[in-house]
């Protein structure tokens, strides 16, 4: 059994089938590898690669798929405590096609119906209580909201997070494909941006979710969220941290594929802000190496392929923040 976690992350893994073949147009894609994957998951591996106890919390089908999955977790060192095991409904896997410049798009789920994966079929009177009792953070994104089983899992796991002081952080990876009907999706994503404590989410997401990207203009809509970050991908990120504003530039590197990149600096931030303490936000300075941590992370990530795999540890994190800061 792994150590008890400092950080839950609640939600879907799966297996990403990604073409091998950017610019090929769906239909036409003929050579396809499989990569794990799904946003929670890769969040608890980049956390545990990077030294932060980490746990993952969801549902798995009861077959190779599965426990392939839940065998990578427990190779990385994740805490499957809260991992759950369906008889029927199969692990999900998604289609995820490339444009000629190597971003994604998620495009199917293998001729099966979105809410027929285990992932739906969470059980929330079944979540270890423990992990809650002894984690500081609590991670978890929005495909699983439209989903009755999992969505009222996710609810227990707030109330839980809540009772335990455990802090919500969340990363709104808007992805319609998951969502029997996507309308409904930006109202009910709002009303639970209400409830946390901090806020991830893309430049699109932001501007669909709240019509501005400034980090400050969606924290005065959030009236007790602490912090909140817009990752840009090549561009860098923005944020506002307990009201302190900055902005960070991408590194340059060499891109393979950006599968995964923003959980990794979602992990990188979590991470640095674990070890350091929440006073950290305090100082202007810190919060900027804070940020720069993260970029970094994501960064490495993007320079090999599939999103767990492709995750740095904290001694190659290191290496490449001491590297440019050398070329600087």
């Amino acid at each position: 059994m792994a150590t008890m976690p400092r950080v839950l992350c609640f939600g879907e893994i799966l297996f990403d089938i990604i073409s091998n073949e950017p610019g090929v147009p769906y239909k036409e894609v003929q050579s396809w590898t499989a990569y794990p994957g799904g946003a929670p998951a890769n969040v608890a591996c980049a956390l545990a690669k990077l030294g932060t106890a980490a746990g993952f919390i969801g549902c798995v089908g009861n077959d190779t798929p599965g426990n392939t999955l839940v065998e990578l977790l427990e190779t990385i060192g994740v805490n499957t405590q809260g991992v759950q095991r369906h008889p029927s409904a199969p692990t999900r896997e998604i289609d995820v096609i490339l444009t000629a410049e190597g971003d994604r798009q998620f495009v199917g789920f293998r001729n099966h119906d979105t809410s027929r994966f285990s992932d739906t079929q969470l059980e929330g009177n079944a979540l270890p209580i423990e992990l809650f009792d002894a984690a500081d953070y609590l991670v978890f994104g929005t495909l699983e909201m439209p989903y009755p089983a999992t969505g009222a899992a996710l609810e227990q796991a707030l109330e839980l997070a809540n009772q335990h002081q455990v802090k919500l952080i969340l990363d709104v990876n808007w992805r319609p494909v998951f969502w029997p009907d996507p309308s409904i999706a930006k109202p009910q994503i709002r009303e639970l941006a209400q409830r946390i404590d901090f806020l991830k989410l893309t430049d699109e997401e932001a501007e669909w979710l709240f019509d501005t990207k400034e980090p400050r203009a969606i924290a005065n809509i959030l009236p007790d969220v602490e912090g909140v970050l817009v990752t840009a991908g090549e561009h860098g990120c923005a944020y506002c941290l307990n009201h302190h504003e900055g902005q960070r530039p991408a590194f340059a590197v060499e891109v393979e594929e950006t599968t995964g990149a923003g959980d990794s600096f979602l992990a990188g931030f979590i991470h640095r802000l674990d070890q350091l303490g929440l006073r950290a936000l305090s100082d202007p300075t810190q919060i900027q190496s804070i940020v720069t941590y993260a970029t970094a992370v994501g960064a490495l990530t993007t320079t090999r392929a599939g999103a767990i795999a492709a995750q740095p540890t904290a001694a190659e994190v290191e290496a490449f923040l001491y590297l440019k800061k050398q070329e600087s």
